[in-house]
């Protein structure tokens, strides 16, 4: 494997949710650990399944992996870095200040802002302190899907830049009490990153046009921010005997070639390695040891198993019956990146028009391509996507024109410095997020939402607005919060997307546990891709649908109220007739 040649100490898998990274990652921690290193692997990825892979209880500590010496582990957890931030600052001032004053500090640390400036924290650390990571020859870093790891990728330098200007005014003060200590850190951590000798960046793809796409935009972005040495793997490509046996696997194999064919220029000078799709799904060590191994090295497809027969599975068209007994409302799909939301969102969207309905399709995922996957212009369907940068300017615009045309020159100077700030974004997108919601009134809006763990740190904004305006409020007034829609069932409709394997079912069962908690039950499952539902007949394709019927079984009797399933295509469902495909 070319990526693994004389390795620097740091490494970062990155690329679209569901490529593989934290398989790759895992791997090559295990290997570089059999030749000796000292090796530290870290999940910086808010849905992190680093211990599921090893079978092994992490956490947000050092831990070391049993069965295999030399090598330590750590996930960081969003969550738990928030909140011993909050700690950090409120706990000092709680019974000085008034009650009232400290309520209102813990309100502005509430939102998603705190949570990813305190995983952050956490991140430079590992960069920058020689003490924490004393005795590690190489630190891997398995990284969130693309859009979260611009975010991170970018905040060394947005938050260096900021410091540098002052700390703005009220609406950042709380996130960013602690900050102005850590210049020295973020510059470091800014400096190692841009190192080609310290870091090394993986690029993580499989051989799709759109993953390719966008692997290729985020190649242009981390090059601009000093990242320049990049590898490329094209993860789980179907063996070329496969294409033998079967109709299913010969088009997945011709699609496969096409889209490598028509890669990205950016992508074609950089070091590349292309790892084969295995019978197996990669959990626990030996799988871990033979993923990276050439195509011989792990036992083949058992030929002997059947093509598996699927009983009684519902299809999507039978969900989408159920979703037009009204004629309008929310529809919200939620799963782990990679999983296929984008498509389904714009097939189910795609259905309600074809049925005469008006429809707004929309998307808060910073890596959408809805527009790709539609291919063209459609009647009563409305598309649209929440650019976190431009509805950021919007924002911005509009406080400078209302509140900063009552302030004089220094004060709205100090107001120009505050919406520089980075959680300034947060509020703006919010915003956009709110107003799309408030159309499901009068039509159906389909949300296609951002990878889970983004999609937590969105309704963690909806819920902190929503406990400031109840507070506000109190029980004098009639009001409806974006939260209070989400969590009525006859206004909104959850669909976890899934794929029939043991991470991403496991996944959305805890994404399910957590939208519980916030009240929000969510309505249905739709399990995509299914190789079992597709019948294939090469036998890698029917080991790996065989493989399907226990995660299959989980999501019909364990987890969801109603499901569907939905066959893997011979043909990639872009544009209008092949998204039709996947609802009749």
């Amino acid at each position: 494997m070319r990526f693994l040649e004389q390795p620097p100490r740091f490494l970062f898998f990155t690329g679209k949710g569901g490529v593989g990274k934290t398989s790759i990652a895992c791997a090559t921690a295990v290997e570089l650990a059999r030749q000796g290193k000292h090796v530290l692997l870290v999940s910086t990825d808010p849905a992190s399944n680093v211990g599921q892979v090893f079978s092994h209880s992490i956490g947000n500590q050092i831990t070391s992996i049993l069965g295999v010496t030399n090598l330590s582990a750590l996930e960081i957890d969003p969550q738990a870095a928030a909140q011993a931030y909050r700690d950090r600052i409120v706990g000092p001032v709680r019974g000085v200040l008034p009650d009232s004053v400290v309520k209102s500090v813990e309100e502005q640390l509430s939102g998603a802002c705190t949570t990813e400036i305190a995983a952050f924290d956490e991140f430079t650390e590992l960069l920058t302190d020689s003490i924490l990571t004393e005795g590690f020859e190489h630190i891997i870093f398995d990284t969130a899907p693309t859009g979260h790891t611009i975010r991170l990728l970018q905040l060394p330098g947005a938050w260096s830049g900021f410091l540098e200007a002052g700390k703005g005014d009220a609406s950042c003060l709380g996130p960013l009490a602690g900050l102005e200590k850590q210049r020295a850190q973020y510059k470091a951590a800014v400096d190692a990153l841009a190192d080609p000798l310290r870091t090394r960046l993986i690029l993580v793809a499989r051989a799709q046009r759109a993953t390719l796409n966008e692997v290729a935009r985020t190649h242009d972005e981390l090059a601009a921010i000093g990242l320049s040495r990049q590898y490329l793997i094209v993860n789980g490509m179907l063996p070329a005997l496969e294409a033998d046996q079967d109709t299913l696997a010969a088009a997945i194999r011709k699609r496969e070639n096409d889209a490598l064919e028509d890669m990205p220029e950016a992508l074609r000078t950089l070091p590349q390695d292309r790892i084969a799709l295995r019978p197996f799904n990669v959990m626990g060590l030996d799988a871990l040891r033979h993923l990276l191994a050439g195509n011989g090295g792990t036992a083949p497809a058992d030929d002997t198993i059947e093509s598996p027969v699927l009983q009684k599975a519902p299809a999507l068209s039978t969900l989408i019956d159920d979703i037009t007994t009204d004629d309008h409302g929310l529809i919200m799909l939620m799963g782990k990146g990679g999983v296929g939301k984008t498509t389904l969102a714009a097939a189910i969207a795609l259905e309600l028009a074809r049925r005469g309905l008006p429809v707004h399709l929309t998307t808060s995922d910073p890596a959408a391509h809805l527009t790709e996957t539609l291919d063209g212009e459609l009647p009563n369907l409305t598309v649209s996507r929440i650019d976190p940068q431009a509805e950021t300017e919007r924002y911005r615009q509009h406080v400078l024109e209302t509140k900063g045309a009552r302030l004089d020159a220094k004060g709205r100077a100090l107001l120009e410095e505050d919406l520089r700030s980075p959680c300034t974004e947060e509020i703006a997108v919010f915003q956009a997020f709110s107003r799309i919601i408030r159309e499901a009134g009068s039509k159906f809006v389909v949300m296609d939402t951002a990878p889970t763990g983004h999609t937590l740190l969105l309704l963690d904004a909806t819920g902190a607005y929503h406990r400031e305006v109840t507070r506000q409020m109190g029980d004098s007034r009639h009001y409806t919060t974006p939260m209070m829609q989400l969590q009525d069932p006859k206004r909104t409709k959850v669909l976890l997307v899934t794929l029939a394997e043991t991470t991403p079912v496991l996944e959305a069962a805890h994404l399910q546990d957590d939208l519980r908690r916030a009240g929000i039950e969510p309505w249905a499952w739709v399990i995509n891709n299914s190789v079992a539902a597709a019948r294939p007949s090469a036998p890698l394709l029917r080991q790996r649908a065989h493989n399907e019927l226990t995660e299959i079984a989980k999501v019909a009797e364990r987890h969801a109220k109603r499901y569907a399933l939905v066959p893997l295509q011979e043909h990639e469902p872009v544009g209008a007739d092949r998204l039709k495909a996947l609802t009749q």
